[in-house]
């Protein structure tokens, strides 16, 4: 593990993030042109479509996407992937929109990097470092900027805003933690398409979604590959690679970049005025990536620890 490889890491998931930005502003842009259509049925649709893309990929590239169901370990790991990560993370994110806003929502999900931080004290007895927390502060308040223009006396959360807003949190977390154990050795490809698809499907005996009647325009269905490629595949993929490379930690906290992405994007697009406190937040945002991205060291040790337990 090198200092190029962490680059490569932060790299790549401050990029997925970015594209998950702009999915959120063609997302939204759907909303306001169909009003029939569900945050349910979006999420199947990109779940189901990106899954199996991913995985034709996967077979075509050689990677035998198959072979995940040979170990029982690594199938329950893809299940609970599907299930406990990617459903929240998506789902639960969506709902807490539609009950509340995308502010409120953004600002609880963001409470994912500190989960993960607990998870790894309590669990794996390693402590955040000083720059570490710093960081996290810093995009913390970056991303409360941005997302509220610093009208902090406007967020009333209802107990439905938080219980939504909260498992999306939560779904960062497990989005990012459980599939590291079968990452190395399955490939992204694999691991990211079984459990988009198994999400997907389970969502799909929940609400089936051929029971939504919707007509889509050719511009609509425009906005909806978009969401599946750029929003989904690329971003998925881009981020599960990621995880090789650098600690969940680090890869959460570039959640960051997506609402500074969606708030350009809907500035470009959606006609939304910036005023300074984007300014400031988006700076808060990069300074505290740029603090992330020196602190190797720390990264360095732990991840060399983690492979020579695992080899002995």
């Amino acid at each position: 593990m090198t200092q190029q490889n962490h680059l490569r890491g932060v790299l790549l998931a401050s990029s997925a993030c970015i594209l998950w930005g702009i999915s959120g502003v063609a997302a939204s842009t759907l909303f306001i042109n169909n009003p029939h259509l569900t945050a349910m049925w979006l999420t199947q649709v990109r779940m189901i479509s990106a899954g199996l893309i991913l995985l034709v990929w996967g077979m075509v590239a050689g990677k035998h996407p198959f072979k995940i169901w040979h170990h029982r370990h690594a199938a329950w790991t893809a299940v609970s992937y599907g299930l406990l990560g990617l459903i929240p993370v998506q789902l639960c994110y969506f709902e807490a929109v539609r009950v509340g806003n995308a502010p409120i929502a953004t600002i609880i999900q963001f409470l994912g990097p500190f989960i993960i931080s607990i998870y790894y004290f309590l669990f794996k007895h390693v402590t955040p470092s000083r720059i570490e927390l710093i960081g996290m502060i810093m995009a913390f308040i970056g991303t409360l900027l941005i997302v509220t223009h610093g009208h902090l006396n406007s967020l009333a959360i209802s107990p439905v805003i938080l219980f939504w807003g909260g498992l999306s949190a939560i779904g960062v977390a497990t989005n990012t933690l459980i599939p590291r154990t079968i990452l190395p050795k399955y490939g992204a490809l694999t691991v990211t398409g079984w459990g988009l698809l198994i999400a997907g499907l389970f969502l799909t005996l929940l609400q089936p979604m051929w029971r939504v009647h919707l007509t889509i325009t050719w511009p609509q269905l425009g906005l909806l590959i978009v969401i599946i490629l750029l929003g989904t595949v690329a971003p998925f993929l881009m981020f599960a690679r990621s995880l090789s490379d650098i600690l969940p930690t680090t890869a959460s906290l570039m959640d960051a970049f997506e609402p500074l992405a969606a708030t350009i994007f809907s500035i470009t697009f959606l006609n939304v005025q910036l005023i300074s406190f984007d300014f400031i937040g988006g700076l808060l945002i990069i300074l505290a990536v740029m603090a992330l991205s020196l602190n190797t060291h720390k990264m360095l040790h732990f991840l060399r620890r983690r492979r020579a337990h695992s080899s002995s």
